[in-house]
């Protein structure tokens, strides 16, 4: 059962697909460097784009988004003001920053990131991530980016979550929705805060959609009291 906390998320645009999973697959990678001790031996990181997610990396800032993932952050609480620069310090010293300040590595412009015309079997919005120790390829994965900010590993790719959760009123289309709710009196709304009460604590859920709704006033805000151009070759 998919959760409204997985279909409202606070996270950097332009897109959940081209721009939040990329994120996302580049701050797992890093992080599965250090579970698996490998970070220390590492001294190069090269990253392949492909399909649909190669065709508009540049302007949906896919290639931003799996640095920024690389060297720690994620989508809900990077630091969006400090992008270009570090940026543009990766570009300038051709090296990265890895998970936090915790290791430095080579990222060359000239095969750092490659932007490819094909595509992985699995999925239109494929990347490779690989890293290297020396020459040896000591760490590589593949990820796919499913849409609204979903990833998947090549391992894990089309099976169930095994912490699938129980809900007291599960659906799969809109007339089951409307049959749970003819069945129980229940408005849509309260059907759904049930639940999440099966996964989430009502303080969970204030919480989360505070925040969900002051981010999009935030958003609001800053988009009334900014001028210029948009980033972005789009």
């Amino acid at each position: 059962m998919i959760s409204v906390f997985d279909m409202f998320k606070i996270g950097i645009g332009p897109s959940s697909s081209h721009t939040v999973g990329p994120m996302k697959a580049g701050k797992e990678f890093a992080d599965l460097l250090v579970t698996q001790g490998l970070m220390p031996s590492v001294t190069r990181v090269a990253v392949d784009v492909y399909g649909s997610l190669s065709l508009t990396g540049k302007g949906h800032h896919t290639d931003i988004a799996i640095i920024m993932g690389l060297a720690g952050n994620m989508p809900d609480t990077v630091d969006i003001d400090s992008i270009p620069a570090f940026i543009r310090d990766v570009e300038l010293r051709q090296k990265l920053m890895l998970a936090n300040v915790l290791h430095e590595v080579d990222f060359p412009r000239e095969g750092g990131m490659v932007f490819r015309s094909d595509n992985l079997p699995l999925h239109e919005n494929g990347m490779q991530i690989h890293a290297f120790a020396g020459d040896e390829k000591v760490l590589s994965k593949t990820y796919y980016s499913i849409g609204g900010g979903f990833i998947v590993d090549e391992e894990h790719f089309g099976k169930a979550a095994v912490n699938a959760v129980s809900v007291p009123y599960p659906f799969h289309s809109a007339e089951e929705i409307l049959a749970n709710c003819e069945q129980t009196g229940m408005s849509i709304s309260g059907m759904v805060m049930q639940n999440e009460l099966a996964m989430h604590s009502k303080e969970e859920i204030e919480s989360y959609f505070t925040a969900i709704w002051q981010t999009m006033r935030a958003c609001i805000d800053r988009g009334l009291n900014t001028e210029g151009v948009l980033p972005g070759p789009l």
